[in-house]
Order: structure tokens, then sequence, then C-alpha cells
């Protein structure tokens, strides 16, 4: 399975703050906000991932990411020139997707939960065994500015409307998408919405319609963040501080993803680093790395 990080648009919500920088290059307390869902497709396995921004900001990433072996991953780039959708990048992804599955993240958002990996890797080998589409929904209190599922009595998924002025439910579809590879040429297929945009929700209604998408509810033990508002932002960088310093671990750490995903050792993570010889970041990296190699 193939990996898109979707880290495009213009981040007009948040301006003046992305006047001059991408919005997923913004710091979530102490990492870059494309940090976390790029951990979250290494924690689902997967290690060729395609990051997706504007003609302007992809030499930030470049520079930032590198070509991601130093985590044992491998990083490749693509441009989209203008927003024309979240399904637009299963579009400008195609070749590089190929006869895979893929899993596409939009770059602003955030997962955290104790059993991340496990939901994110039963995801993966469902979709890869059996085909169709993953998504996942979480209780949120504005349901109006997301795509909404509804679900019949048996707790199956019978609706989804993107961003509707009367909710049905309050579960929010999250930006985290499992497909086949029968997802490349539905993009393809799908018209523009009013507002000129390739909607995921249409993607994910065409499987839908096929009786062929699973959503699964992410509830008690799990965060979902969106930080695409100035609040939203602050309150993920608030949520990260708070459970790092109460766990006295990190989230959304390449390195130690890399590590605990056995993609590298991590004397080798330390090695291709840069800057984990000094700060308290390379300084946990370099506490949690020599335990293991105690133990």
């Amino acid at each position: 399975m193939k990996g898109i990080v979707l880290a495009g648009g213009a981040g007009t919500r948040l301006y003046p703050l992305t006047l001059a920088v991408s919005k997923q290059l913004l710091p979530v307390y102490d990492k870059p906000m494309i940090y976390y869902p790029l951990t979250t497709l290494m924690l689902a396995g997967i290690q060729e991932i395609l990051v997706i921004s504007t003609p302007h900001d992809l030499p930030l990433y470049r520079r930032l990411l590198g070509d991601g072996s130093q985590w044992g991953i491998s990083l490749c780039y693509a441009e989209q020139p203008s927003p024309g959708g979240l399904a637009q990048a299963l579009i400008i992804g195609a070749d590089f997707v190929g006869d895979d599955p893929v899993v596409l993240i939009l770059g602003d958002n955030l997962f955290i939960g104790e059993a991340l990996r496990n939901r994110l890797t039963s995801a993966r080998q469902w979709v890869e065994e059996k085909g169709g589409g993953l998504i996942f929904a979480y209780h949120v209190p504005d349901p109006e500015r997301y795509g909404v599922v509804e679900f019949d009595s048996m707790e199956r998924p019978i609706s989804i409307k993107e961003k509707p002025e009367c909710p049905k439910t309050n579960w929010a579809v999250t930006g985290l998408y499992f497909y086949d590879n029968r997802a490349l040429s539905i993009a393809r297929s799908i018209q523009p919405s009013a507002r000129g945009e390739l909607e995921i929700t249409s993607v994910n209604s065409a499987y839908l319609e096929e009786g062929a998408l699973v959503v699964e509810r992410l509830s008690r033990g799990f965060a979902w963040l969106d930080t695409g508002t100035f609040d939203s932002l602050a309150e993920a960088g608030e949520i990260v501080r708070v459970m790092q310093h109460r766990q006295g671990l990190r989230h959304g750490s390449p390195e130690e993803v890399a590590w605990r995903m056995k993609f590298l050792e991590g004397k080798e993570i330390l090695r291709r680093g840069i800057g984990l010889d000094r700060g308290s970041y390379g300084q946990y990296l370099r506490n949690l790395f020599n335990e293991e190699s105690v133990s």
C-alpha cells in the first residue's frame, strides 16, 4: 500500500500566519504539523509516501523531510498547482500509486490514541485483503464543518453529506482514507462540486453505493484534531504539550516511530539525523534508544 499526504491549499483561515509559509509547516507544540500525519502513515506500516503541496511550498517540504531515508521510508513529491479538492490528490498521485491500494491523509489532521497503531494496521490489512474503502468517523460538536456520515439502526453507513446545513448526526468523516486501487479511477470520474472542487465525499459515496465502504468510529481513547483554525491549532498544541509532559512520551516523532516500527535501528537513526546530538528532542531520542540497547 502507498501513502499520500496532501499538504496543499492556501490556508486562508489561518491568515496572516500562512501568508509566507504553508499551514502544514506551522508548529503543533514542538514539531512541524506535517510530522503528525506522516507518522500516522508510518504507524500503518506505510514506507512509500508521496507529499503533495503547492509549487511555492514544495522546496520547503523537501528541505524539511528530505528523501525520508533518515526514517527508513521513501518520500516523493508532487505539485498541486491550485486547490482542486481533496480527491484531486488521487489523480495527482496516480502514477506514484500505480496498481497498489492507497491511503490518503490530510496534512492538517492529527490522530492520537494508545491503540492507534492497531487500528491503522487493521484498516490497511482489511483493504489489502478485501478491497473497497475504509474511513474513520469521529463525534464532533460542529459537524456542519465536515463531511457527515449517517448510520442505520444496524450501525451501517447509509449516507455521507459534505458540510450539510442540517447535519443528521454528529459523526464527522476524518481526513484519513484507505482505498483499493479503484479510488484512482473513481476520482477521475467524479464531477466538480458547486464550489468547483473534486470532493473526497464523492469518492466515499461511490464506494458506499457499491456497499464497499466500511466506516469505523473512533470513540473514547482517541483524539482527532483538525488544525485548520486558530483555535483548533492552539488546542492541538496544548493537547500534545499536556500529553507529552504527563506521559513522558513524544507524539508525532518520525524518529521514534521509525524505531518502534523497526524501519531502522536507533543508532542508525541518530547517525542519519540532523540536530539529534543536542536539544530536548534529541536528548529524548538518545535516552529512548539507549534504554532499549540496555534492555
